[in-house]
């Protein structure tokens, strides 16, 4: 019998899969802080373009919502939590 090409086999014959990897434990809270951080300096960044009129308002508000979403990220996370 010809043999499958890897891609086709895993799809066949799921039983010949190898096993998942662990899941990789990542703490959200950090990843949202620094992305919070990030769209802060961006605010501040844009906001003095914007004042100089360099730029529209815009990008100001992208900004801004990128933060807030931030901030709703770590009160996901806060509520989200799994604690051992």
């Amino acid at each position: 019998m010809r043999r499958l090409p890897p891609v086709l086999e895993v799809i066949l014959r799921p039983d010949r899969r190898r096993p998942d990897p662990p899941a990789v434990e990542v703490d959200m809270r950090r990843v949202f802080a620094a992305g919070a951080a990030i769209w802060a300096i961006a605010l501040v960044v844009c906001a003095v373009l914007w004042r100089t009129g360099t730029i529209d308002a815009v990008p100001v508000w992208s900004c801004a919502a990128g933060l807030a979403l931030s901030f709703v990220g770590l009160v996901w996370d806060r509520r989200h939590r799994h604690r051992p």
